[in-house]
């Protein structure tokens, strides 16, 4: 199966808690594959507020400069419109993201852009075969629910995030909710089979010197250092 947006195992994603220049380029020292950035959408785990793509997008031409793929999250409970998606795909974002149930038909029937889906903590694994057989082309696991962000990962979360990489086919994100470390992220890509960790504010703080910091720990252990 080919890989999507990068063509390498160990993929580290860096989910940046603000669309911001210093910090993108920050991941992007410490060693991240992919940046992903916002619009329309309140971040629990960073506590930003990201506003519409016309608001947002002077930052984000700026980090898409820096030449590295980035993905975009379209939205919430309100995504952007229609006639942005071209926009979006003129502007060189490499997928989109957002959870299934935020993310319109419409949007996720097109054919301009990947989509990383996310799922919650209710879905079922059927559902997220149900979205790998619609054409999902990225799966992201955020199954954790609110309550359990920042506690540590438990053997139960191994287990959901094995039986997701063993029942698709599509690469499987594993988000930071949890405050996995960067051994436990070389164990989830080296053992339990997922693709990529994607990194954010709960294990690299919102700040471009501790951003990189961190981005290179994890970049170390996933390349067994």
């Amino acid at each position: 199966m080919p890989r999507p947006v990068v063509d390498k195992a160990r993929v580290l994603i860096a989910s940046l808690p603000s669309n911001s220049l210093e910090l993108a380029r920050a991941a992007l020292e410490g060693g991240a594959d992919i940046l992903k950035v916002h619009i329309n959408v309140h971040h629990d785990a960073s506590g930003t507020h990201f506003g519409p793509l016309a608001q947002e997008r002077p930052a984000l031409e700026a980090i898409l400069a820096l030449g590295a793929p980035v993905g975009l999250v379209v939205g919430a409970e309100q995504v952007c419109p229609p006639e942005e998606l071209p926009v979006i795909r003129q502007m060189g974002f490499r997928f989109i993201d957002a959870y299934a149930h935020h993310m319109p038909a419409w949007m996720f029937a097109q054919a301009d852009l990947p989509c990383m889906v996310a799922i919650g903590s209710d879905y079922t694994l059927e559902e997220a075969r149900g979205l790998q057989a619609l054409g999902a082309e990225i799966l992201e696991a955020a199954i954790v629910s609110h309550e359990g962000y920042g506690r540590p990962l438990d053997t139960r979360d191994l287990v959901h995030y094995r039986l997701l990489a063993q029942a698709l086919s599509i690469p499987v994100v594993v988000p930071t909710q949890r405050a996995i470390t960067p051994a436990e992220a070389a164990y989830l890509v080296g053992e339990v089979g997922v693709w990529a960790v994607m990194i954010g504010a709960i294990v690299t703080g919102k700040e471009p010197a501790g951003f990189r910091e961190a981005t290179a720990r994890f970049r170390r252990a996933l390349d067994g250092g």
